[in-house]
């Protein structure tokens, strides 16, 4: 328990309890829970530091269980496992507010890995400044983004990738910079850069700094 719970929620016990050892070996504390709507009872009742959540879960999935948790503005980190190889599943997860990914067959000390990295990223010791480009507003100290006044909640990756980009102002950085500089590994793809700049434009709606500068990545310019 010394890095805290962590809450699985899967449906096949095989994969489950291989996941349980490698976490718990990793120093985490584990509940599991086998279908959707214990799953999200488990994270409101025991507040868990991370979510590994299986896709295909029976009843409730586990779509739906990140959605709920998002409307509720519960923010904890949520890597979702999915059985197929399908970018519609993936981009859904990510535009629901999950932090990561993996795909079936994975391995669990990979699983293990990310779960730390996701969470390395929420803890992240960020400066005390205030960034600011044109109506979009960010107080790094406290974690908290505002666009034209109105205060925007961000999931901790939208944050990191908000902050990289309006640190450099007019600055372009490619996908593969900014998963390494944001994500910390380049294993997820470069797609996904795409899809979590999409959802901060959706969230930061017409006052949105981001720019996209083909063939090469992305900036933040007030211009």
């Amino acid at each position: 328990m010394e890095r805290g719970l962590v809450l699985v929620v899967e449906d096949e016990p095989a994969i489950s309890e291989l996941v349980s050892l490698y976490l718990k070996r990793d120093g985490f504390g584990v509940h599991v829970e086998s279908d959707g709507a214990a799953g999200l009872a488990a994270a409101r009742r025991l507040k868990p530091v991370a979510i590994v959540l299986d896709v295909g879960l029976p009843g409730v999935s586990g779509i739906d269980v990140c959605r709920s948790l998002r409307a509720a503005d519960d923010w904890t980190p949520v890597l979702f496992v999915t059985a197929r190889d399908d970018e519609v599943d993936r981009l859904l997860g990510l535009e629901l507010g999950a932090d990561d990914y993996i795909t079936k067959p994975f391995s669990p000390r990979e699983l293990a890995v990310r779960v730390r990295t996701v969470l390395r990223r929420a803890a992240r010791p960020t400066p005390s400044d205030v960034l600011e480009i044109g109506a979009v507003r960010l107080d790094a100290g406290q974690r908290r983004a505002w666009a034209a006044g109105e205060e925007v909640s961000l999931t901790s990756t939208e944050f990191d990738l908000l902050a990289h980009l309006m640190r450099s102002p007019r600055q372009v950085f490619s996908r593969e910079q900014l998963l390494s500089s944001v994500w910390g590994y380049e294993a997820l793809g470069t797609r996904t850069v795409d899809v979590h700049i999409a959802q901060l434009r959706a969230k930061l709606g017409p006052a949105s700094p981001l720019r996209t500068v083909r063939g090469v990545g992305y900036s933040a310019d007030a211009s």
